[in-house]
């Protein structure tokens, strides 16, 4: 009785360690198509998921992951392909529209010298001012196209760049316009020196998209505002905004019906090209205030060495 006994623990705890085994095994695959599933998501790679156990079922699971993987591929592959198209196509549409937009231009110019009515002068003005939109629209238009085109980068010369000064040069620069729609911007920036190792073109080009955006939007104010932890806040009154609007200004081509002279592109490209310096981006609605918040890391000159080698 004791033989048959010991001889049924024997078998049942041989069961055991096989069962148990069994069960590390299978975890060990479900970890490594895990692990792998998630390399593949995140690389744009033609390998596949491999798994070391000869599990039947795991490996029948890994292959049915794999297919997933092949038709997910096919399509990232169209899609690539096809924004590409897009993009190629859209540039060259601006870049055609500016040659008859220049000469327009021009015949406008000509005509300003002829003698005409007051009914033809008024006209006219109101030509030149939707020729003058159109023909902005167009170069930002372009300017995006290009700025996203695969293998497209905006920037190319980066340097020690002191925020303070760079953003008093862009307000200045739109000084003239801020005044013109009646906005006086209040601006708050420190005396201690903020430096950030950035490409100044580019960042000049933010603030100008960034202030234009607040020329469309305001209601009469704009508040300016830079820390000394390099964070730079643009606030203004928008009336005519809400949450859900202010939520997809980044998106391409979107405006609201207040900015109908837009492409809806000018923070699209502040973005994108805020991401090329390696900084972050965004914009919120609180108490009827547009609030933009734009800041940069203390020091990027690694990333931006990184960026350089992988672009050689």
């Amino acid at each position: 009785m004791n033989n048959i006994l010991w001889t049924i623990i024997g078998i049942l705890a041989v069961i055991v360690i096989f069962l148990l085994i069994k069960i590390h095994l299978l975890r060990k695959s479900t970890r490594e198509i895990r692990d792998e599933f998630a390399e593949r998501l995140s690389m744009d790679t033609n390998t596949l998921i491999d798994i070391s156990a000869r599990d039947p079922y795991m490996r029948e699971l890994a292959e049915s992951i794999n297919e997933q993987l092949r038709h997910l591929r096919r399509e990232r592959r169209r899609f690539q392909q096809g924004d590409l198209e897009l993009k190629e196509a859209v540039t060259n549409i601006s870049h055609d529209l500016r040659t008859p937009l220049t000469a327009i231009c021009g015949y406008l110019d000509l005509l300003e010298q002829e003698e005409k009515s007051p009914a033809a002068a008024r006209y006219l003005e109101i030509i030149e001012d939707r020729i003058h939109n159109m023909k902005q629209l167009t170069e930002e238009l372009f300017r995006y196209t290009v700025l996203a085109s695969s293998g497209v980068k905006g920037c190319s010369s980066f340097c020690d760049v002191i925020l303070n000064s760079a953003l008093e040069e862009s307000i200045a620069a739109y000084y003239a316009s801020l005044k013109g729609c009646g906005i006086t911007p209040d601006i708050s920036i420190p005396e201690k020196k903020i430096v950030r190792f950035l490409d100044p073109a580019v960042l000049s080009r933010i603030f100008a998209n960034i202030i234009s955006n607040a020329i469309k939007y305001s209601d009469g104010d704009l508040h300016i505002s830079l820390h000394e932890n390099g964070n730079i806040l643009f606030s203004n009154k928008a009336s005519r905004l809400d949450p859900t609007q202010v939520g997809r200004l980044f998106d391409r081509y979107y405006t609201v019906e207040s900015a109908s002279k837009s492409t809806g592109l000018g923070l699209s490209i502040a973005r994108a090209l805020t991401e090329q310096l390696h900084g972050q981006i965004f914009a919120s609605y609180e108490g009827g205030s547009l609030n933009i918040r734009l800041s940069f890391p203390e020091d990027t000159r690694a990333e931006s060495s990184r960026t350089e080698s992988s672009r050689t």
